[in-house]
């Protein structure tokens, strides 16, 4: 369960990257089209690289706006520094954040492509290391929409590595669908 949770942040930091850039230019920056999304993440650490971890997401346009609500209130408490910069279809973060007594500095560049895909490179430093001996990340984020949500799926339903489906408003909320 943890390396879902996991997965689950590494997917809303790429969505809440979009969803900030939205807010920050709301008359230009392209929002996601609605539907089943596919979301693939490589990570890269000290030990080495990860293999990619994939799941999909049924998005619509409220999950999106509320995944952002939720960001800049979590950023607002952990973050002393977060500026983001968007050009033509570029969306430029820099963060300065503190978890655990662990001061976090992050880049992260988002390329979108239409409505349909974006693709996220996000370099992140640990001062001190993370618990794992970690003194630095490196995610690769790629989405893309693959067609209409699954019957039966709500929107903010994830389909997990393992399987399993957990609803990112719940998890917002504090609870999990299983």
């Amino acid at each position: 369960m943890q390396r879902s949770l996991r997965s689950v942040s590494i997917l809303i930091y790429g969505l809440l990257l979009v969803g900030a850039g939205a807010a920050a230019a709301a008359d230009d920056f392209p929002k996601l089209k609605a539907g089943l999304w596919e979301v693939t993440t490589t990570t890269t650490r000290r030990e080495g690289q990860g293999a990619p971890k994939g799941i999909t997401m049924c998005l619509d346009a409220t999950v999106q706006q509320e995944m952002y609500k939720m960001s800049t209130g979590v950023m607002s408490g952990m973050c002393s520094k977060h500026d983001l910069k968007y050009s033509g279809n570029t969306l430029t973060s820099v963060s300065t954040c503190e978890m655990n007594g662990t001061k976090m500095e992050s880049k992260a560049v988002m390329t979108v492509t239409g409505d349909t895909a974006y693709h996220t490179e996000a370099h992140t430093t640990f001062d001190p290391p993370m618990k794992s001996g970690a003194k630095e990340a490196t995610n690769v984020i790629d989405g893309k929409h693959v067609g209409p949500c699954k019957p039966g799926q709500q929107p903010g339903d994830m389909i997990m590595p393992g399987g399993q489906t957990v609803n990112i408003r719940q998890m917002m909320m504090g609870q999990q669908k299983g």
